[in-house]
C-alpha cells in the first residue's frame, strides 16, 4: 500500500496517483473518512454523499473511497460526475451526514484528492485532516456493513435550485470559460437558465486539459477568456476551475478584475439591501475592505481572516458573516444568498446581479473603486517540509525590521498581521503578504500598492530579497 503522508492538506487531501499514492491508500483514505465520520455522528449507518470530477482516474478512485467508506458501516450515496459545489449542496438537499468528493481541483493532470466535510456546508479543517491522517496511517479502522446507492439525475436538482432563484431581466451577454474542466457540463446550462446570452470557450469536458489548466488564477486562462470578450463583444467573461468552486471575471475591454475586487463590488452592492452585514476576507486581498465608505455608510464590517476555502467558511459561519471572498476566487454566500460553502457559479451570478442593479458596464462599475496596483498571487518553490518553517522566519524577520524603523520605497511598516503567514501594512495602506501554500510545496506572494506599480514591485523585491537569503527558495511559477 502506497500514501504519502504529506497528502494529508490543511483542508483536503492531495496526492499524485500511483507516484503517491496508489487504490489500496485510497481504499484506506476511504476506511479512515469512514471511521472518522462514524465517530463524529454517533451513527453506525451515516449516509455519505460522495461524487467525483472528470478526469480520467476520478471515478475509479471515487469507487475505491467507496469501497473503504462501505467497510466501515457508512451507506454511500453516489451522485456520480459532479462540482464540488454540487455535492456540498447534495448534502442540505439529501439531508446526508457528510461528504466526500473526489477531485484535486485545478492542479495539474496527473494529481487527486478528496474534499471531505462532516458539519453542513463546512470542509475539513486543520484538527480533522489531522485526525484523519491519524486514523489513516496507523489503520485504526472500524468494521461494519455499509450500502452503495446511485442517485440518478442529481444534476439537474443542483442546476434548477440556481436557476429558480436567480433569474435576471437584463440582457448579460458572459463568456463562459471552463478549460475543458467539469464546469462545462453544469456553468453554461445555468447562466443560460438565468436569463444571459453565453458564448462557450473550452466547455467540452476534456481530462488531458489540452490547453491550460483550468485555474482562474492562470494568466494563460484569463487571456483566452480575455480575447474571446473582446471577439464577441461580450458584456463580461467567467473563468471556471476544475471542479467550479472558483470564478474569474474579465470586464467587457478584456481586463481581469481580481477576485477580492469584485468580492468588494458585490458586498458593496449586497449592503444596500443588507445593511449592518459581516463580510469575512481572506489575507491575499485588497486593504480596499477595511475604509470602504460604502461599507461603513451602510454599517458593514469586515473581518480578515486564514487564507483557505476552508477557514473562510467556517469563519462565515460562526460570525454569520452575508458572505466570504477570498482572492483566490473562492466565494461564499450565506442565508438567504447561499448555503455558506463556495460556489464559482453562484458567484458569477452574483456578478449577473451587480451589472443589472447597477445598470452599467462592468469597466465603469470598477472605476467606482479606488485604484490600486496588485501583483498575481506568485508562488515559489518551497519544500511541504520546510515551507511553515521558513514563513515562522519571515514573520520574526518583518517584526525585527518593522522595529528598526526599515523603510520600504520611502514608507514606514505601521501594522504586521500574522493571523496567516506575515502580512505587513505600510502608511500609505500598500501592503505585502507571504505564507505557505496549503495544498502544494510552495510559498504564496501578494503585494498591493495604492500609490503606483513601482511600489507593488518594490514591495515585491523586498519580499523576494528576504525569502532569496533563506535558500530554501525555488523558482516562481509566475514573477512581476
Amino acid at each position: 500500500m502506497k500514501i504519502n503522508p504529506n497528502g494529508f492538506r490543511e483542508y483536503d487531501a492531495r496526492w499524485v496517483f500511483e507516484k503517491e499514492i496508489d487504490i489500496e491508500g485510497i481504499i484506506n483514505l476511504g476506511k479512515g473518512l469512514g471511521t472518522q465520520i462514524i465517530s463524529h455522528t454517533k451513527k453506525n449507518n451515516p449516509r455519505v454523499t460522495v461524487g467525483h470530477d472528470y478526469r480520467s482516474y476520478s471515478e475509479k478512485i471515487k469507487e475505491a473511497l467507496t469501497e473503504g467508506l462501505i467497510s466501515t458501516g457508512c451507506n454511500v450515496e453516489d451522485i456520480g460526475l459532479s462540482l464540488s459545489p454540487m455535492v456540498y449542496f447534495a448534502q442540505f438537499n439529501l439531508n446526508s451526514d457528510a461528504i466526500a468528493m473526489v477531485t484535486a481541483s485545478h492542479n495539474e493532470n496527473g494529481w487527486t484528492g478528496v474534499k471531505m466535510g462532516i458539519q453542513k456546508g463546512l470542509t475539513h479543517a486543520p484538527e480533522e485532516m489531522a485526525n484523519l491522517k491519524d486514523i489513516t496511517l496507523n489503520k485504526k479502522f472500524l468494521n461494519g456493513n455499509g450500502s452503495l446507492k446511485k442517485i440518478n439525475d442529481f444534476k439537474k436538482v443542483y442546476i434548477q435550485d440556481l436557476i429558480k432563484k436567480n433569474k435576471i431581466n437584463k440582457k448579460i451577454k458572459a463568456v463562459v470559460a471552463c478549460g475543458n474542466g467539469t464546469a462545462g457540463i453544469f456553468a453554461p446550462k445555468i447562466l443560460k437558465g438565468i436569463g444571459c446570452e453565453v458564448i462557450e470557450l473550452d466547455c467540452n469536458l476534456d481530462w488531458s486539459f489540452p490547453k491550460y489548466n483550468p485555474n482562474p488564477e492562470d494568466l494563460e486562462m484569463l487571456h483566452a477568456i480575455a480575447k474571446a470578450v473582446k471577439d464577441n463583444k461580450a458584456d463580461i467573461g467567467f473563468g471556471f476551475d476544475g471542479d467550479g468552486d472558483r470564478c474569474g471575471v474579465i470586464d467587457e475591454q478584456g481586463n481581469e478584475i481580481f477576485s477580492d475586487k469584485i468580492g468588494l463590488l458585490i458586498a458593496r452592492n449586497l449592503s444596500v439591501k443588507h445593511k449592518y452585514s459581516k463580510f469575512v476576507v481572506d489575507v491575499k486581498s485588497t486593504g480596499l475592505f477595511k475604509n470602504d465608505k460604502v461599507l461603513s455608510k451602510n454599517g458593514c464590517e469586515t473581518i480578515y481572516w486564514k487564507t483557505g476555502h476552508s477557514h473562510i467558511k467556517r469563519k462565515v459561519n460562526r460570525e454569520k458573516a452575508l458572505a466570504g471572498f477570498e482572492k483566490s476566487g473562492h466565494f461564499f454566500f450565506n442565508d438567504p444568498l447561499g448555503y455558506g460553502y463556495d460556489d464559482g457559479i453562484n458567484s458569477a451570478i452574483q456578478v449577473c446581479h451587480l451589472i443589472e442593479n447597477q445598470n452599467k458596464k462592468m469597466s465603469e462599475i470598477i472605476k467606482s473603486l479606488p485604484t490600486t496596483y496588485q501583483t498575481p498571487t506568485m508562488a515559489p518553490y518551497c519544500k511541504d517540509e520546510q515551507k511553515y518553517k521558513v514563513v515562522d522566519d519571515m514573520v520574526k524577520e518583518v517584526k525585527k525590521l518593522k522595529n528598526a524603523g526599515i523603510k520600504i520605497d520611502n514608507q514606514n511598516i505601521t501594522e504586521v498581521l500574522t493571523i496567516n503567514g506575515v502580512r505587513f501594512s505600510l502608511e500609505d495602506g500598500s501592503w505585502g503578504l507571504i505564507r505557505a501554500s496549503s495544498n502544494k510545496p510552495s510559498l504564496v506572494i501578494v503585494t498591493e500598492s495604492t500609490k503606483s506599480n513601482e511600489r507593488k514591485k518594490k514591495i515585491f523585491e523586498f519580499i523576494d530579497n528576504l525569502l532569496q537569503k533563506t535558500g530554501k527558495i525555488g523558482d516562481y511559477d509566475q514573477k512581476i
